[in-house]
């Protein structure tokens, strides 16, 4: 296996795809949107429910891709799918009140509170409650994207200034 490895590795030149990732990733960016506009964006079902996605670690087209952003509903007496995950997100409470289970743990919020959801070794179990008989609730969720967060480039650029004496091309 390792002999295998080693001669795919012989057969490729990674600081040439690290420069070519860096060319891929700045023509991205030359045409990147740079407000995405909430009333431009689909509500999606999905397992957790209602959300809004403005930014998401498959979006390409986005200026800036250090962070997942979306926002979720929850209609009247509702509530949002039960996820175990790592952790480490942020609610940010646009309207409405209820309630999160952190582990089993309830934490009531209300509009323009803040949750912070922990990031655990071993993870967390979260379900969001939507505690109005007649109005839906909604939250901003932030998370930091670690799939992307800085790019190749290290937001100050990724330049070759000067080749090495020992590099023979």
């Amino acid at each position: 296996m390792a002999g295998e490895r080693t001669q795919k590795l012989r057969d490729r030149n990674l600081w040439n795809e690290l420069v070519a990732l860096r060319d891929e990733q700045r023509a991205d960016r030359a045409t990147a949107v740079q407000v995405v506009r909430g009333k431009d964006l689909p509500r999606e079902s999905n397992p957790m429910g209602l959300m809004r996605w403005y930014m998401h670690p498959g979006l390409r087209d986005i200026a800036l891709k250090t962070l997942s952003i979306y926002e979720q509903e929850l209609p009247p007496r509702g509530r949002s799918g039960r996820l175990q995950f790592q952790g480490g997100q942020i609610m940010f409470i646009i309207e409405g009140n209820g309630h999160t289970l952190i582990d089993g743990v309830k934490y009531p919020w209300k509009k323009r509170d803040v949750v912070n959801l922990p990031t655990r070794k071993d993870g967390i179990v979260v379900q969001h409650f939507n505690a109005d008989e007649e109005k839906p609730a909604r939250f901003l969720v932030v998370e930091p994207n670690l799939f992307a967060a800085t790019g190749v480039d290290r937001g100050c650029g990724f330049e070759q200034l000067e080749n090495s004496p020992d590099f023979r091309p």
